[in-house]
């Protein structure tokens, strides 16, 4: 399946949270990327993210679109799996979404780890 960032959400992405205004990661995490993330699941599909197009995307976007979804319970290890991210405007966008997912899995761990 297909999440076009631009053509489904927004050409110009927001902060981090809703309260911080318009096109924020928590929206685009709550209204598309889990919704269509959930189908996939339950289809046994993998998930495309075309990011191209847009006007710049924050690390606080990212990070709590990306990294949010980890710590609301989703196995950061299988969206690795089944997440590719498509950027030719800024290819490094890739890396660091997979960077933010790999530490959202750190922290959880750390959080498992110190409540035991």
């Amino acid at each position: 399946m297909d999440l076009n960032v631009v053509k489904q959400f927004t050409d110009l992405p927001g902060g981090r949270y809703i309260s911080q205004g318009p096109n924020s990661g928590e929206e685009f995490r709550e209204n598309y990327l889990r919704p269509v993330y959930d189908y996939c699941l339950e289809n046994d599909e993998n998930l495309t993210i075309n990011l191209d197009d847009g006007y710049g995307y924050s690390s606080g976007f990212l990070e709590e679109a990306f990294g949010g979804m980890v710590r609301e319970g989703y196995d950061g290890k299988e969206m690795l799996k089944k997440i590719k991210i498509i950027s030719n405007d800024q290819p490094s966008l890739e890396t660091q979404i997979t960077n933010y997912i790999k530490e959202a899995i750190k922290e959880k761990k750390k959080v498992k780890f110190i409540k035991k």
